[in-house]
């Protein structure tokens, strides 16, 4: 089979694609042939070596895909070859062969895309976690995005309004606004133009937003976690921006509000039960046409530089899969 390896920690420029042996599967493990693989933009830090996910080389980078049962190892009941199925490792799926244990995986109804299923799990997987467990949000909220045309903004957008909050999306173009818009957005803030502190509290009537999503990080964290509401909740995805944000603690005390922290990863493996209803729940949003699982662009093994430059670049509106 073909896979693409971090022989070390480097640019993506040092990806290898290479002949590796078909694997086998061992007990409770499946042999999925990939159809897709999906990046996300940690995967732009994993292979230099950076994110808090440090894999023993060689390794494959990309944490989710879709694909076909090749094959299921002793004691797998519940999935055969010819299965439709998803699932997430944290990395290792960027081949054409990936092994799964059988609890990572989900079956993918008949009409569900295969490319549409590639990119459940991370994005929208963490993004239900945010929003139910972490920031309770209830109809009615308002919710503030940052990055909101990114894969976990998008995913922030929809699962917003499937929840009942109103959605406040946050981005650096007008290009990348439209795009929100059209997927659900409530109101707009370009923040490459707009301030983002008095634009949320002119968007609130001075109240401040219930819920922010901030999968960017830097300045434009601090600005948004100044403009929430009394008792609101600051969640921290990410920091696709490039820095850490440094909050001043005492806007914690003066607004009785909540920073909290978001680490799906962990929250899985703690909480294994979840993983397969998140994704069932996902499933019938996509069939139900609330949730879109967008596609930004499909890229050929041979060109995964090009698929990185796009997600390391902030350009990326969706998902972006790699094709075996």
């Amino acid at each position: 089979m073909k896979a693409i390896l971090c022989l070390q920690p480097g640019p993506p420029e040092s990806l290898k694609l290479t002949e590796m042996p078909d694997p086998r599967p061992g007990k409770g493990e499946v042999v999925v042939d990939v159809a897709f693989a999906a990046l996300n933009f940690f995967d732009t830090l994993i292979v230099e070596y950076k994110y808090q996910t440090k894999p023993e080389f060689p390794f494959s980078p990309s944490g989710e895909c879709s694909g076909v049962v090749a094959e299921a190892g002793e004691g797998v009941t519940e999935f055969k070859p010819g299965d439709r199925v998803c699932g997430h490792m944290g990395y290792g799926c960027a081949r054409e062969k990936a092994v799964f244990p059988a609890a990572r995986l989900a079956k993918v109804p008949d009409g569900l895309p295969l490319e549409k299923a590639a990119g459940l799990f991370v994005t929208y997987g963490t993004t239900i976690h945010a929003l139910q467990d972490r920031a309770h949000i209830k109809p009615g909220d308002t919710l503030a995005i940052l990055g909101a045309s990114g894969g976990v903004g998008l995913a922030a957008i929809e699962l917003g309004k499937v929840f009942g909050a109103r959605v406040i999306a946050c981005a650096s173009s007008p290009e990348k606004l439209l795009f929100c818009k059209q997927h659900g957005a409530d109101e707009l803030i370009d923040y490459s133009k707009e301030d983002l502190k008095e634009r949320l509290r002119a968007l609130t009537g001075g109240k401040g937003v219930d819920v922010v999503y901030d999968p960017v990080g830097g300045k434009l964290g601090e600005a948004a976690l100044r403009a929430l509401t009394w008792g609101g909740r600051y969640l921290v995805i990410g920091f696709a921006g490039g820095e850490i944000t440094k909050m001043p603690l005492n806007l914690t005390l003066l607004k009785g509000c909540d920073i909290v922290g978001v680490f799906w990863g962990e929250f899985i493996r703690r909480n294994p039960a979840q993983l397969r209803k998140q994704i069932e729940e996902l499933m019938l949003w996509i069939r139900e046409g609330r949730v879109s699982a967008h596609v930004d662009k499909i890229y050929p093994f041979p060109q995964v530089t090009e698929a990185f430059a796009r997600l390391s670049g902030r350009q990326a509106m969706g998902k972006v899969l790699l094709k075996p």
